[in-house]
């Protein structure tokens, strides 16, 4: 008698288990959608693949962030639920629902509901949750397999095009603004502000090259699989997305787009030195893994900066070290590297404006009160610092700058953006060239482009003759040239994308041992 009521107890205590595991995970799932739909803005199911896959070096304190939100959020639910569970076993009374079944009625009960019930009505819980989040994250897309030609339809082969170096080579300095986009210029210039978030960058598009979708200031597109930071400065130096190959990517060291030709690979054979800086662990994501193995970059980053003894090995803010301290050390260093011989391509990459929310340094008094477009005005002050102290360097006057975001920002547009009263407001990336040795304005505004075709381009900024003026996906926007956008519409380069390549994945992806021209 004494084991079998122990067996009973194992039973009851097994399935209670069962039903908050069961319970629990299903409002885990939801919380997990609810605290990524939030936070972020069109965030891609291929970039949360990605960022899984490569999630070395990233920034432990946004994702503790996020676990402490939704586990909190968990143990309330739990908390409440007892709760009401307790009140409702303290009743005398019973709710029955009453069902006809045949010829006599049934009666049901609600409240307290059976263990048994209590279970099922969990599963189901579960599933729905679980079908809800796949079906808004459009998870279905892994399972379905669609092929399309439109890459090797459209993509040329820099291998086999005639790119020809100025006689005078200009160096390149090019820096990529997290989440840079015209959204944050002032309402007269088509942003969504009456006082510019970024009156130093705005001022700068207004004064210099800036491509633009209208005939004022204004920006390209950015295309999908082109949304994340590595992903947007493979598109901008490569000319093309950066898919994610199933569950398991396979982007890594030594084997990182091996059969594309880059930007950092065109400049190198052109006897240019190239580097890059981030103010963050350069491992992450697989940015050095890109730019170490196409053109042979000399990495600054965040491990950099603690071996070189630039900051304490305990030092850390934000993803690293912060913007202020990125254009210190990259004054410091362009110091040393324009006195050599040999042209230069020096990369940045900021990290004040990363969502969530951004970084404001200790020493900028932001006018705003929102902290996010604080941090883009405090980064703003740093980067028209920094471009004030290029324009007294020796090297200016041979030194072309380009200044661009990454990818438009990721953050919950309805918390930073007042355009949700502007009927298809069209959010565009920023660009800028600052002293071009291509000063053709010819076909400047009016351009329907996206990240691709900045690869060609940033080539015939530097004073590069490309024949053709086509690289990768991308178009030379300082020619007259339609671009693949204007030809087709970013929609369609967005669905054609999305589909399977096989082009891509033998020939890009593995390496490239047949060539396609257009």
């Amino acid at each position: 008698m004494k084991n079998q009521k122990s067996s009973i107890f194992k039973k009851i205590f097994y399935s209670r288990i069962l039903f908050y595991v069961v319970l629990l995970l299903a409002v885990f799932i939801l919380l997990l959608y609810n605290f990524i739909y939030n936070n972020f803005n069109n965030i891609t199911l291929e970039q949360l693949l990605y960022s899984v896959e490569n999630a070395e070096g990233t920034n432990t304190d946004a994702i503790w962030k996020g676990v402490f939100d939704i586990f909190s959020k968990m143990f309330i639910f739990i908390i409440l639920y007892i709760a009401i569970v307790k009140i409702i076993k303290r009743k005398k009374s019973k709710t029955y629902v009453k069902i006809k079944l045949d010829n006599h009625t049934k009666e049901f009960p609600i409240i307290p509901l059976k263990r048994s019930w209590q279970n099922a009505l969990a599963i189901i819980f579960l599933i729905l949750s679980f079908t809800f989040v796949f079906v808004k994250v459009e998870a279905y897309s892994l399972f379905i397999h669609e092929n399309s030609t439109f890459i090797e339809d459209n993509y040329v082969d820099p291998k086999n095009v005639k790119i020809s170096a100025a006689k005078t080579p200009h160096n390149l300095i090019y820096i990529y603004v997290e989440s840079l986009e015209n959204t944050f210029f002032s309402i007269e210039n088509g942003g969504a502000y009456n006082k510019s978030v970024i009156p130093n960058l705005e001022n700068l598009a207004e004064n210099n090259i800036n491509f633009s979708h209208t005939k004022s200031v204004g920006g390209g597109n950015v295309p999908i699989f082109a949304t994340w930071t590595v992903a947007g400065m493979v598109a901008q130096t490569a000319g093309i997305p950066l898919k994610v190959s199933g569950i398991k990517n396979e982007y890594g060291a030594n084997n990182f787009l091996p059969g594309v030709y880059s930007l950092g690979d065109i400049l190198k054979e052109n006897d240019y030195s190239n580097y890059i800086m981030f103010g963050s662990p350069g491992k992450f994501a697989g940015r050095s893994d890109y730019f170490s193995t196409h053109g042979d970059y000399t990495i600054y980053d965040y491990d950099y900066a603690v071996n070189k003894k630039w900051i304490d090995e305990n030092y850390k803010v934000w993803w690293g070290f912060e913007d202020s301290k990125l254009f210190k050390f990259a004054k410091k260093e362009l110091a040393k590297i324009s006195t050599n011989e040999e042209p230069f391509n020096f990369t940045l990459l900021t990290a004040d404006t990363h969502f969530i929310d951004g970084y404001i340094d200790k020493k900028c008094n932001p006018p705003f009160d929102n902290h996010y477009l604080n941090s883009f005005y405090c980064s703003d002050s740093e980067i028209g610092d920094f471009i004030k102290w290029l324009e007294k360097q020796d090297f200016y006057d041979d030194t072309t700058i380009v200044i661009t975001g990454d990818h438009l920002t990721m953050q919950d547009i309805d918390r930073t953006f007042d355009v949700s009263n502007k009927k298809n407001y069209q959010r565009t990336l920023y660009n800028v060239f600052i002293n071009p040795n291509n000063e053709d304005k010819s076909y400047v505004k009016n351009r329907s482009f996206n990240s691709y075709d900045l690869y060609p381009t940033t080539l015939s900024a530097l004073g590069f003759e490309i024949a053709g003026n086509r690289l990768g996906l991308g178009t030379n926007l300082f020619s007259g040239k339609k671009t693949l956008a204007e030809k087709v519409g970013h929609k369609y380069i967005d669905i054609e994308s999305k589909k399977d390549s096989e082009f891509y994945s033998k020939k890009l992806l593995e390496d490239i041992s047949k060539s396609v021209n257009n």
